[in-house]
């Protein structure tokens, strides 16, 4: 499915804009307004103007090139308007309202009727249901929700079941500083779906990585199938742990199904899987800077003993290997830093020194060593060892994460710094090995995998 008429639209009509301050109307089309394109308000009961733009009372009397729909009115009506699109060739739409699949049978009838509108007219839906998408390297805006102006470009792409978690996923990347290529709620996946969409951002340039937010799927060996063909670097978050399936059918539509299946099925086809929103950025962000790991083999570089135990005990229940250093690697660690504390791995320097970037050095050489993942709790006047760290990445073709606490104050610009260097940084030793555990788990994965023996239904 070509979604370019969603994702990169020539022009977007705004369905039930308003010029009231406060109703989805309004706030769909003030988000609307910064993108580089032309933007229409529609709406059969408007005259005047909003934000400089006349209103036109359907889609079908547009003059000029429109197209993406962004859909404000009442589900009922919902179909009669991509009746109007497909007559109008607006090749998609993005669905608010509520009302259908996940609102019982009504709402599944109505939802029907609106896959039929949207099949005879050749229109591709984005929800019902939903909250939209975020391009913000476009400024492309196809939300109603405020404040989506503040997420800047990224490169991972958020592609999830609940806009509240693809929201907060992305103004947490927006919080720690880095941004989005792209945010995108399916909400009911009446049409457009995750294939759909990772099949879309798999080929986009600003894209480096994706993150999934998944509550369940009527087609789960697609969603596999299409995550494993993926030549960039996927990673999910399957909730459903426990029994909240009623919940979730309410929600989206979707039944969240055999969470075990679902886990097994992503570990069978090289998918990595975390446990929550914050893991979710760390492991998208890891993907998404760092070179493709060869192997699972985990080099520890600690400057405090305690972190670097938490560390290695949590890399290990992730699954990583943490093999002893050469002897010609000790022998050069040993020599940098005579007395150290601990040289096989993890190597423990027992504080940050002038030396530490060397010995993260000596290690990331290391022909055991296929990940390097560093702790270093920041001390003023000491700095971080950034200068000799820039440009390691490339140098080893290894990934090198970077993980470190201190005072906020004192500690974002040094931050800034490592990732000017294209480092992923983060602020906890618990968050560096569990972005280290994706790309163990990423580098385990198995191009030839076998289809998962059980079948993964989220209808049983």
């Amino acid at each position: 499915m070509a979604l370019d008429s969603l994702f990169d639209p020539d022009g977007v009509a705004v369905v039930g804009a308003s010029a009231t301050e406060g109703k989805i109307g309004y706030e769909a089309m003030q988000n609307a307004i910064a993108y580089d394109a032309p933007i229409y308000p529609v709406n059969p009961s408007g005259s005047g103007t909003v934000f400089g733009r006349e209103f036109v009372s359907s889609v079908t009397e547009i003059d000029g090139p429109v197209d993406l729909a962004l859909s404000c009115v009442p589900g009922p009506v919902v179909p009669d308007v991509i009746e109007d699109c497909g007559r109008a060739g607006i090749g998609a739409a993005v669905i608010f309202s509520g009302g259908f699949a996940e609102a019982g049978e009504e709402g599944e009838q109505l939802q029907r009727r609106l896959v039929e509108a949207a099949d005879d007219g050749n229109v591709h839906l984005l929800g019902p249901n939903t909250s939209g998408f975020l391009r913000p390297a476009e400024d492309l805006h196809a939300t109603f929700a405020t404040g989506t102006e503040d997420i800047r470009s990224g490169n991972v792409a958020i592609i999830a079941q609940s806009g509240g978690i693809a929201f907060a996923t992305a103004f947490r990347a927006e919080n720690e500083g880095r941004g989005v290529s792209a945010m995108v709620g399916l909400g009911n996946s009446a049409n457009v779906g995750f294939q759909e969409a990772i099949d879309f951002f798999d080929t986009d340039d600003q894209t480096d990585s994706i993150v999934l937010h998944v509550e369940g799927t009527n087609d789960a060996r697609g969603l596999l199938e299409t995550c494993q063909s993926a030549s960039t670097p996927v990673v999910a978050y399957n909730v459903g742990e426990q029994d909240v399936g009623d919940f979730a059918e309410s929600h989206t539509g979707s039944l969240t199904g055999d969470h075990e299946l679902y886990e097994a099925g992503f570990a069978q086809y090289g998918v990595p899987t975390v446990r929550s929103v914050a893991e979710l950025y760390d492991a998208g962000t890891a993907l998404a800077d760092c070179p493709r790991p060869s192997g699972p083999n985990v080099g520890v570089v600690t400057a405090q003993a305690g972190p670097g135990i938490a560390i290695t005990d949590r890399l290990k229940a992730d699954g990583a290997t943490l093999p002893s250093l050469s002897d010609e690697t000790q022998a050069v660690v040993e020599e940098i830093l005579p007395g150290i504390t601990f040289s096989a791995n993890p190597v423990d320097t027992g504080r940050p020194m002038p030396e530490f970037g060397d010995v993260v050095e000596a290690v990331a050489r290391d022909e055991n060593v296929d990940i390097v993942l560093v702790y270093e709790l920041f001390e003023e006047g000491l700095g971080f060892p950034t200068e000799t760290l820039e440009g390691l990445p490339e140098a080893t073709g290894k990934p090198i994460v970077f993980a470190t606490g201190g005072a906020r104050a004192a500690l974002e610009p040094e931050l800034e710094k490592m990732t000017e260097c294209d480092i992923p940084t983060y602020t906890t030793p618990e968050r560096g090995a569990d972005a280290v555990g994706a790309l163990v788990n990423y580098a385990k994965r198995n191009p030839l995998a076998d289809a998962v023996e059980s079948e993964v239904n989220t209808d049983d």
